[in-house]
C-alpha cells in the first residue's frame, strides 16, 4: 500500500533543540531575551518595518493591532469574508463590527473594488487577508485608506517572505500580523509577530504586549522602575519559542526555495487538467512573487469536492477544504455584517480543494497526488 502523504508535516531545521538549549543556559525563558531580539531584528530587516514585536500568535497580534487602532464598540472594520475568524474577532473583542465584502475570482483575496463602497462614518480600518501568500491590491486599498483617513491592517498571516511590486508584504499597513503557527512556511509551533510601520505607535505597542507596562524600557535600562501605564495582556512569547524560531529564520531562504520547488511541480503537473477544465489552479498576478505557502485547486461544483477530498482522503492522501466564509458562521451573522454580493465566496469556498504541501515532499508524491486527481476528476 502507498504510503500516507500528510496534509503538512512541520519542518525542523536541526538546530531547534541547540538554541533551545542554549535558551535554558541563559536562564531567562520569559519573553524579551536574546532570542526574542534576534527574532525581531530578522523581521525588521526583512520586512523593512519600523518596529517587530514577537507575539504568542498571529491572534494575539491582531488583538494587539484592534487596541492600538482604538477600536471602539460600534466601529466598523472592512474585512474579506473568505478568512481565518482571528481576521474579525479581534476587532469583536473590542466592540467593533466586521463589515463583510466579496473577493476576487481570480486570487482570493479582498475585492479592492467592493471596499469603498463598504464605507460608513463608523470605519476606522480596513484590514485585507493576503491569501495563500499572493498580495491583495495594496496600491488601490491604501488610496481608499488615505481618501477616508483609515487606518490599514494586514493580516500576513500567510505572506511572510511574499511580495507586492517588489516590496515585502507586510510593510503596507500601519500595523501588519505574522503568524509562525506549524502549518505556515517559517514556524514556532504557535506564535506571531506584530509589525509596527506607523513609528509613533511603537511604544504604546510595547506596553500593551508586556500586560500595559513600560516593562521593555526598564530591562533596556531606560528607566528605574516600571509600572502600569495602560491597558494590555500577555502577548509576548517565551524565550524556547523564540529560539525554535530563531533556528527557521536562519534556514528561511532554503524552506523558501524548497517550497517553491513543490509549488512548482503541482503547477506544472497539473496543466493538462486545467486546459481540459477539470480544474483551476492558482492564479498569480505578475507584480506579485508569493511565498508557495499553498497549493489549491478549485474544482466544477461542492459535490466533486466532496467526493474528491473524501476518495484521495481514501488513497492516503490528506486533502483539506479551507474555510467556512465568516459571514454564513453563526458568530459572523451576531456580529458582523455583509455589504454587497458574496457570490465569488460562496461559490468558490465550496470548490476548493487545499494539497499536501510541505519541506521534504518528493516529485513522486506530487507526480502520485496528480495521477489521483486525474483519474478522480476524468469520470
Amino acid at each position: 500500500m502507498a504510503a500516507f502523504i500528510p496534509f503538512n508535516r512541520p519542518y525542523t531545521t536541526g538546530r531547534e533543540f541547540d538554541y533551545i538549549r542554549e535558551a535554558i543556559a541563559r536562564a531567562h525563558l520569559a519573553g524579551g531575551g536574546e532570542f526574542s531580539h534576534r527574532c525581531q531584528g530578522w523581521l525588521e530587516a526583512r520586512v523593512s518595518c519600523a518596529k517587530a514585536l514577537l507575539t504568542h500568535s498571529c491572534t494575539g497580534a491582531l488583538e494587539m493591532a484592534a487596541l492600538l487602532a482604538g477600536i471602539q464598540p460600534g466601529d466598523e472594520v472592512v474585512v474579506p469574508s473568505y478568512t481565518f475568524v482571528s481576521t474579525a474577532n479581534a476587532f469583536v473583542l473590542r466592540g467593533g463590527i466586521p463589515v463583510f465584502v466579496d473577493i476576487r475570482p481570480d486570487t482570493l483575496n479582498i475585492d479592492e473594488q467592493a471596499i469603498e463602497a463598504a464605507i460608513t462614518s463608523r470605519t476606522r480600518a480596513i484590514a485585507p487577508v493576503h491569501y495563500a501568500g499572493v498580495a491583495c491590491e495594496m496600491d488601490e486599498i491604501l488610496s481608499i485608506a488615505r481618501r477616508h483617513n483609515l487606518l490599514v491592517i494586514e493580516d500576513a498571516a500567510q505572506a511572510l517572505g511574499s511580495r507586492y511590486k517588489s516590496a515585502p508584504l507586510g510593510q503596507f499597513g500601519a500595523l501588519s500580523a505574522i503568524s509562525f503557527h506549524e502549518t505556515k512556511n517559517v514556524i514556532a509551533g504557535e506564535g506571531g509577530a506584530l509589525l509596527i510601520n506607523a513609528p509613533d505607535l511603537a511604544a504604546r505597542a510595547e506596553v500593551i504586549r508586556d500586560k500595559g507596562t513600560d516593562r521593555s524600557r526598564f530591562l533596556r535600562g531606560e528607566i528605574d522602575k516600571y509600572t502600569w501605564r495602560d491597558i494590555g495582556s500577555s502577548y509576548a512569547p517565551s524565550e524556547l519559542t523564540a529560539a525554535f524560531l530563531w533556528a527557521q529564520m536562519e534556514a528561511a531562504e532554503e524552506i523558501d526555495n524548497r517550497r517553491h520547488e513543490v509549488w512548482q511541480w503541482y503547477h506544472t503537473a497539473l496543466e493538462t487538467l486545467e486546459q481540459r477544465d477539470c480544474l483551476r489552479r492558482p492564479i498569480v498576478p505578475p507584480h506579485c512573487q508569493h511565498n508557495a505557502h499553498m497549493y489549491y485547486v478549485i474544482v466544477r461544483d461542492p459535490e466533486t469536492r466532496a467526493r474528491v477530498i473524501a476518495e484521495l482522503n481514501q488513497s492516503g492522501i490528506n486533502a483539506v477544504f479551507h474555510y467556512v466564509p465568516l459571514h454564513t458562521a453563526t458568530a459572523g451573522e451576531k456580529f458582523g455584517r455583509v455589504h454587497g454580493s458574496m457570490c465569488h465566496t460562496e461559490g468558490l469556498s465550496q470548490r476548493l480543494i487545499r494539497l499536501p504541501l510541505w519541506v521534504g515532499m518528493q516529485q513522486s508524491d506530487v507526480m502520485r497526488i496528480a495521477d489521483r486527481l486525474a483519474q478522480l476528476l476524468s469520470r
